[in-house]
């Protein structure tokens, strides 16, 4: 445990952060030590190369036997889905980028095994840094959990277990490893908030599926709280009060009563059908990066999943996976999510997701360079494999494949020849594959939006990725402190695009879906719905919320409202009218302190 200073924090010091995980908890603070190790690097001699690799390597070890027991004592907890990411650290003890590299710089440099390790770990944190997309970015986080465990490991050092709390307290750290959180008892860790850390790191979505609320970013707050400070954190807002007054308690023991109301009201919706009150249905479906959420997804009332990204299977030095092991993913995700279709997006690589096979990183401008559906085209004995997997998959249960990237005819077409040809081949081999895989695009361009008529004469679905769209129509980089208030969903561009491929789908007589952030945002539920849309594709935790928003509207009100929404002139104004509306029309659902 940290050794806590005496500091003087006034009544209701109120310091905030990045809101992590909904709820509201109240308690006191229980400091844990997760500061990095100091690593002093150290010329060794030649006779100390042997002794020094044997050292790392007994680490490495060390560390996997460290993980295997946090995943067996997990095994049987509701985090059991999630312990994908265990594996996710257990991979990344068998990397050579990490593991290997470390091993050569110890031979080859003469410095010891912490010091070597070091060097590799900067390494792999600034390749990571320079990711603008928030949730790969945020996977940094593995990096500096695995290269922490093995320092430690290295030094002998030991670590608090966050298993050992035996009182209801606030956890306040630095950081937490999704070791540190697949651990918890939430009986008595009933919130926790740290320094650092984002929405989307492996720690903050732990936290959504406990339902512990969190609240992360905080800089600077494991050197303001001493241990055992009264608190509270609202991580719906991503609040944190020190030594809260008593009209602030009851305040909050209010919010919190009339929150965990509205938690247990949810419940309820998982097994209810996501249609409005006068009779219009869509489908309600799960954004997944690995098989392993599929039970998560389904648990939720997930009615498929609306996209399966594919990038993490790319992410490895061990290179490129092979047909066969794509396929036995691919199908195993149809066998689990059946009858509901899967919906598979080609690699994604490039631009701001880095694999490590194809550093294209040196790209002027990657983000509009040689990425997503531009890459596999050049790359065709990647895509041919991955077309292959998908199409023998498909045997199994409904899948979709969809092309990212799309900003012109021909990208499409020539994608649909590689797809036929590759079935064609299939076929020609007695090899079994599905009949009637159907065919979508992502639209996240502005040349997409402007086409989207001649687009949708190609297709069989579109599906809007928000997060590039706005990004790329208000010309802005998300990722970038300066310019990131500029990304606005209510602008009234993006909203004249969603219109366009809305009107677009519906001409054409194909189905329209949405698999970026926005569609999981109970704020933009009334927009979309009137939209139009037929599919809205989110985090599974996100599910039962949206589908409470639908179930009390009718599509006369909410087209209404957006015909309003559409006469104003700025993303401020439309903001603010929708959350006015929202707050009036549902004030059990959007209280103030929520908007």
């Amino acid at each position: 445990m940290m050794v806590s200073v005496k500091i003087d924090i006034a009544e209701d010091t109120l310091l905030v952060g990045i809101a992590a995980a909904p709820g509201i908890a109240i308690s006191r603070s229980h400091l844990v030590n997760r500061d990095r190790m100091a690593v002093i690097e150290r010329r060794i001699s030649p006779a100390e190369i042997d002794p020094e690799i044997a050292a790392f390597r007994d680490a490495v070890v060390k560390s996997k036997i460290q993980l295997l027991e946090v995943k067996a004592q997990a095994d049987n907890k509701e985090l059991a889905e999630h312990l994908y990411i265990i594996d996710t650290h257990l991979l990344i003890l068998d990397d050579d980028m990490l593991i290997g590299d470390t091993v050569s710089l110890i031979r080859d440099e003469l410095i010891n095994a912490e010091g070597a390790l070091n060097r590799v770990l900067r390494k792999l944190r600034r390749v990571f840094d320079k990711i603008s997309d928030e949730y790969l970015r945020e996977r940094r986080s593995d990096i500096d959990s695995i290269g922490d465990r093995l320092i430690r490991n290295l030094l002998g050092e030991t670590r608090e277990s966050l298993a050992d709390i035996d009182e209801q307290v606030i956890v306040v750290a630095h950081d937490l490893s999704p070791a540190d959180t697949v651990q918890i008892d939430k009986s008595k860790v009933i919130g926790f908030v740290t320094d650092i850390g984002g929405r989307t790191s492996h720690t903050a979505i732990l936290a959504r599926s406990l339902g512990i609320p969190a609240v992360v970013g905080l800089e600077t707050v494991t050197s303001l709280v001493p241990d055992g400070t009264p608190m509270i954190i609202d991580g719906s807002t991503g609040t944190l009060i020190l030594r809260p007054s008593p009209e602030t308690f009851r305040d909050y023991l209010l919010k919190k009563q009339h929150y965990d109301y509205l938690e247990s009201e949810l419940l309820q919706y998982c097994e209810l059908p996501a249609v409005t009150r006068d009779g219009y249905s869509l489908a309600l479906r799960s954004n997944i990066d690995f098989v392993d959420e599929i039970p998560a997804a389904r648990e939720q009332g997930a009615q498929g999943i609306g996209l399966f990204r594919t990038e993490f299977l790319f992410m490895s030095d061990e290179g490129a996976p092979s047909e066969d092991e794509q396929f036995a993913v691919y199908r195993s995700a149809v066998e689990q999510m059946a009858p509901f279709p899967v919906t598979i997006r080609t690699l994604d690589v490039g631009g701001d997701k880095f694999v490590p096979e194809f550093n294209l990183s040196d790209e002027v401008n990657p983000a509009m360079g040689l990425r997503a559906v531009r890459f596999s085209l050049k790359e065709v004995n990647l895509f041919k494999a991955q077309l292959r997997a998908i199409l023998r998959a498909a045997a199994f249960g409904p899948i979709r494949i969809m092309f990212p990237m799309i900003s012109g005819v021909a990208e499409v077409r020539a994608c649909k020849q590689f797809l036929e040809r590759e079935r064609q081949d299939l076929v020609s081999a007695g090899i079994v594959c599905g009949e009637n895989v159907k065919i979508g695009i992502m639209i996240e361009t502005p040349a997409a939006v402007l086409i989207a008529d001649l687009l949708a004469k190609e297709v069989d679905f579109f599906s809007v990725g928000t997060n590039d769209l706005i990004q790329y129509c208000l010309a802005i980089d998300r990722g970038n402190e300066h310019v990131a208030y500029l990304y606005e969903p209510m602008h009234p561009a993006v909203l004249q695009a969603l219109l366009r491929i809305c009107q677009a789908a519906e001409s054409a007589g194909i189905e329209v879906g949405m698999c970026g952030e926005m569609a999981g945002e109970e704020l933009y539920a009334l927009v979309l719905i009137a939209f139009g849309f037929h599919e809205l594709s989110m985090n599974a935790a996100n599910i039962s919320r949206v589908k409470r928003i639908m179930r009390q509207v009718e599509m006369s009100d909410v087209k209404q409202i957006l015909d309003q929404l559409f006469l104003l002139s700025t993303a401020e104004e439309i903001a603010t009218a929708l959350e006015k509306e929202m707050h009036q029309r549902y004030p059990s659902i959007f209280t103030e302190e929520h908007i």
